[in-house]
């Protein structure tokens, strides 16, 4: 009963030195926690961390029980252990950093459209999208094999470099030559930048995500793949069955008719573009109103 009553006592006093920025704090502390076992949930990371455990209870062991030798070793470990953990596991750091990129709240930071958005352009990009849906279909009837990607905040540099750049106006006849099977481009990918066809025949990344079906072809894995460590949405056309498939944030989504993938894209292209609109003018309205106090 004492034990109870001294740890309440001891609680209350603790209570009594608790301030807003410790509550602050604690709560910043729980958001990096829990977002880092969120990202390394399911990957190889996650058995890096389980090692990691075993190895500091062994530290905290070989003080308790005066293991020297063990001790010595554990200390060589982590002071040359973590470089080459740090190499190792390079792609899951890099990531990370590219989902903290991607966060809310870096958009608010630099959004790539914010100085480059007019109703002209809204336009534009929303005929793109338009012609783009309308020659999937067209590819889904003649069941072509086909890979389109949408680029969005994260850009796809890298991979434009593997294709071949065509900042071409987008319409129907072109996307469906640049995807007919004996033309030179139809095996990579397309990308999508803002409202043009920025470059084809490119090659994507295919997912490391071990728990795809084998049944899930090249073309399928590698929109997977480019969905898994950019913001970029990938569509995928069956040349079996002429399936619509879309790949968004690592997810594979199938079955897509027009409607659905057309409410899909604007929801999400269009979105970025409304967004950007929407920053661009608070920053205008919060300079404009500078101005006015300052007269």
């Amino acid at each position: 009963m004492d034990i109870i009553f001294n740890n309440l006592n001891a609680f209350f006093c603790l209570m009594k030195t608790f301030t807003v920025s410790d509550f602050f704090d604690i709560s910043i502390m729980s958001f990096i926690f829990y977002n880092f076992i969120k990202l390394i949930r399911e990957t190889r990371a996650s058995q890096l961390v389980k090692g990691l455990l075993i190895l500091v209870v062994a530290y905290v062991a070989s003080f308790q029980f005066n293991f020297r030798m063990l001790r010595y070793l554990l200390n060589k470990f982590f002071e040359f252990g973590i470089i080459a953990l740090l190499v190792v596991f390079q792609p899951e750091l890099r990531r990370a950093l590219e989902q903290i990129g991607r966060s809310k709240i870096s958009k608010y930071w630099a959004s790539p459209a914010l100085h480059k958005f007019n109703v002209a352009s809204y336009k534009l990009q929303q005929k793109c999208i338009h012609t783009v849906v309308e020659a999937i279909l067209l590819l889904q009837q003649t069941k072509t094999g086909a890979l389109i990607v949408f680029e969005r905040q994260t850009k796809l540099g890298d991979y434009i470099d593997t294709g071949t750049v065509l900042r071409a106006k987008p319409s129907v006849p072109i996307i469906g030559n640049i995807f007919f099977n004996k033309a030179p481009l139809h095996d990579g990918a397309m990308i999508i930048r803002g409202f043009s066809i920025y470059a084809a025949g490119c090659i994507l990344p295919l997912t490391k995500n071990e728990n795809v079906s084998l049944e899930v072809g090249t073309r399928h894995r590698a929109a997977l793949g480019i969905s898994e460590i950019s913001d970029a949405i990938a569509i995928v056309v069956s040349e079996e069955n002429g399936t619509i498939s879309v790949a968004m944030n690592g997810v594979l989504t199938r079955n897509y008719n027009k409607d659905k993938l057309l409410d899909l894209l604007q929801k999400s292209v269009l979105a970025d573009v409304e967004e950007a609109r929407t920053v661009k003018n608070q920053i205008i309205e919060s300079i404009m109103g500078k101005k006015n106090e300052n007269k």
